[in-house]
């Protein structure tokens, strides 16, 4: 069994900011994969699904971010599970728009999501960073995140969303590169067209054009010809 959890805070206020994306992520999945509705436990939103015979759960935890560990913590002592069990799916400042990428364990890098989640259940549990950007000083940080998305994000953000729900059954399998490279096919599509043909050059035959012939004129013939 696994515990997927996405970092946001609960209310229509907060359902469209940059800080929500790890909410959009796991709603994403649970709709794309027929999972149960979201129901309240734990301090949060709770979901159930299968992929194959691996059992994952999504939660939401509705504690505001800064106290996301509380329902964390509550939901994998419920079901008895180790940090190595939950993944959570969460903003990321320090990647670019439309970037994923995935990570075990480490630091919190100041997001107070991971922050309170390591208070809670330690730092070994695994992270989806899912790439918004960064408003280019730390003094905008706390307003940037807690804007909605623009409307010129919203093709790379459904994107991202289709790609995470795309690779989710690879991550429940634990095969990170099977995941990311489902992210990628929706984020970065595979060019299969062919290269454009070069033009024709005005001496090239073209269709319907008689081929030339070749001269055969002996060479006192050509200067005879020359001097007409």
């Amino acid at each position: 069994m696994k515990l997927w959890v996405g970092l946001g805070n609960p209310g229509a206020k907060y359902a469209g900011n940059r800080h929500n994306i790890g909410w959009m992520a796991v709603e994403r999945i649970a709709e794309a994969h027929g999972f149960g509705p979201f129901r309240a436990k734990f301090q949060g939103a709770l979901s159930e699904g299968k992929f194959g015979s691996e059992k994952v759960l999504l939660l939401k935890p509705e504690t505001f971010m800064n106290l996301s560990g509380q329902s964390v913590g509550e939901a994998m002592r419920f079901y008895k599970l180790s940090p190595e069990d939950v993944t959570v799916f969460h903003d990321e400042l320090d990647l670019a728009p439309g970037k994923v990428r995935v990570k075990q364990g480490g630091g919190h890098a100041g997001h107070n999501g991971l922050r309170s989640i390591h208070q809670h259940i330690g730092e070994a549990y695994a992270r989806v960073r899912l790439g918004i950007g960064h408003p280019g000083h730390k003094d905008r940080v706390a307003g940037y995140v807690l804007s909605d998305f623009a409307k010129s994000d919203a093709d790379w953000l459904d994107d991202v969303l289709r790609g995470v729900a795309d690779g989710a059954p690879a991550l429940a399998a634990d095969d990170t590169g099977r995941f990311l490279n489902a992210v990628s096919q929706r984020t970065a599509p595979a060019r299969n067209a062919k290269p454009a043909a070069k033009p024709e050059t005005s001496d090239a035959p073209r269709p319907g054009n008689d081929t030339p012939k070749s001269d055969s004129r002996s060479a006192l013939q050509k200067l005879v010809d020359r001097f007409r």
